[in-house]
């Protein structure tokens, strides 16, 4: 198994920083010095899940993370490959996880670039393994919804029925961290999958591309991860929580 990063997008919203460096790279470390970024974060916790191999998706300002790519892999243990996106700046990440598709053929733990979260999310992910699991979404289930989040509804011992930020958050089973477990067996259904998705729009998230397996009636599968300090990092706001949370780790 091989640990996988989305690190592709721009985060306009978090200028200045992203006018030089993609949001993966932007420091979360409390003084802002850039001694922590979650790239950081997300390759120590692929090292203490015991994983050797992490693939890292790169598009805007990619030439940040080549310059950083020995010392990143010297501090964690990690050899890392770096897997180009060439519509970064276009297209949304439902392209961007296809771009990774032949990395999937080896099972991987994907993490988005801008999930500031715990190893216990990547471990209650490895201990969901097991029978007809093939995709594991890392949900949290006691967050209080609002509508930008990436909603999830499940159905017992269904799955995902659902998972789209466009529903009413009431209805929701729970929100999608930006974390999935991806057996190496379900890779080629999931690469058709993103394909359909981005061919149909580009703008689409790789979530999107969950719901087409979903309503192609294949499995996906979901473990809470309980009440553990997370955010998404999408502007200064959650920047700032990213950094409150990210020292206790």
């Amino acid at each position: 198994m091989i640990g996988l990063i989305l690190a592709a997008g721009a985060g306009r919203r978090l200028r200045p920083y992203t006018d030089t460096l993609p949001k993966a790279l932007v420091p979360v470390d409390p003084d802002g010095e850039g001694r922590t970024t979650v790239l950081d974060l997300t390759l120590r916790n692929f090292a203490e899940v015991g994983l050797t191999d992490a693939a890292v998706v790169v598009g805007y300002r990619k030439e940040a993370v080549h310059e950083r790519r020995t010392a990143l892999e010297a501090k964690y243990g990690v050899k890392l490959h770096l897997v180009e996106n060439d519509k970064a700046e276009e297209w949304n990440n439902a392209y961007s996880l296809w771009c990774a598709r032949d990395v999937l053929t080896e099972g991987a733990i994907l993490a988005n670039g801008d999930t500031v979260h715990p190893v216990s999310v990547e471990q209650k992910l490895l201990e969901a393994r097991g029978g007809a699991r093939r995709i594991i979404l890392a949900l949290d289930t006691v967050k209080d919804l609002a509508d930008e989040e990436m909603k999830v509804v499940t159905a017992g011992d269904q799955g995902v029925r659902r998972i789209t930020k466009l529903m009413d958050p009431a209805t929701a089973s729970g929100e999608y961290i930006g974390v999935t477990l991806i057996e190496g067996a379900a890779a080629a259904d999931l690469a058709d999958a993103l394909k359909a998705t981005y061919e149909r729009d580009p703008q689409l998230y790789y979530e999107d591309g969950y719901q087409e397996l979903v309503d192609r009636g294949l499995r996906v599968d979901v473990a809470p991860i309980g009440e553990v300090p997370w955010v998404e990092i999408d502007n200064h706001d959650d920047l700032n929580r990213a950094r409150e949370i990210a020292c206790r780790y």
